[in-house]
């Protein structure tokens, strides 16, 4: 593990793989996770790109108590571009997951100068109505869910709020499935849905996916469920030098699920 000090922040990121004359893969996680998430494709993604996987604002190995203003989506758009312009190699490659995804996102729009091409993996979020014909505005109604399990964890009971959360995504009674490293992986950074609650996130809106000027890969699991394919679809038919690929039989934790799959997507899209 190394750092580089952002923002006033030392940001934890494994550094893997030699430089092979691209651009670095500078990957970002979703809610509830660090940068260990990406282990499944850390070697495959490796043999061909340099890859460097952060740990934002308050994710493990910081420890948290969800106390303060400083988690939040600007905030970590903020982190990662400074972390990007730290590096100083030039334009990188950038990829997120889920909410990370929505941050990458946002960090394409913001400083196109800095990036060469984008993988968003189910990117986190909402649509406005300029993206979403059934817009009805108020709350979201993940917002509520995630705000249970968010009082759950500051009242001490992490595993209730984790299982809330998690089965919120993939379905009633996916929590006591989980693998005991991943379920300690949450544990981990359980009190930063604390902070997520308080996001205010922005939704998408049409004008917003038409600013991402810079190829992007959407991928999908072919079995989530829910708001996100609904997200990733609009989004994809709007930025326009995108393409979607869609992994079977996978849910939204795709490369952790197909690993192989996911790497051979990534490594085709980075190469063309």
């Amino acid at each position: 593990m190394q750092s580089l000090h952002v923002n006033g922040y030392d940001m934890p990121y494994l550094d893997v793989g030699e430089d092979r004359g691209r651009p670095p893969l500078v990957c970002v996680h979703g809610s509830l996770n660090d940068f260990r998430v990406w282990g499944c494709v850390l070697g495959p993604l490796s043999q061909r790109h340099r890859l460097m996987a952060v740990s934002l604002r308050h994710f493990f190995p910081d420890r948290w108590d969800g106390v303060g203003d400083t988690y939040s989506i600007a905030q970590h758009v903020d982190d990662v571009i400074a972390f990007i312009e730290e590096l100083d190699l030039g334009p990188v490659d950038l990829m997120g997951h889920s909410r990370g995804g929505h941050i990458c996102f946002r960090v394409a729009q913001r400083r196109p100068d800095l990036l060469r091409r984008l993988v968003l993996a189910e990117p986190g979020g909402e649509l406005d109505a300029s993206l979403d014909p059934d817009y009805a505005g108020g709350p979201s109604p993940l917002l509520a869910r995630f705000t249970a399990s968010a009082e759950k964890i500051a009242a001490g009971d992490i595993d209730g709020g984790l299982a809330v959360f998690v089965d919120t995504l993939e379905g009633p009674g996916t929590w006591p499935r989980l693998p005991a490293l991943v379920k300690q992986n949450l544990r981990d950074n359980a009190f930063t849905l604390i902070g997520q609650v308080r996001d205010n996130r922005p939704p998408f809106s049409k004008a917003d996916a038409e600013s991402i000027r810079m190829p992007t890969l959407f991928i999908l699991g072919a079995r989530t469920k829910g708001l996100l394919p609904k997200v990733l679809h609009a989004l994809a038919a709007h930025v326009p030098y995108s393409r979607t690929a869609v992994i079977p039989n996978a849910t939204h934790p795709m490369f952790e699920q197909a690993p192989q799959k996911f790497s051979e997507l990534v490594l085709d899209f980075l190469a063309g």
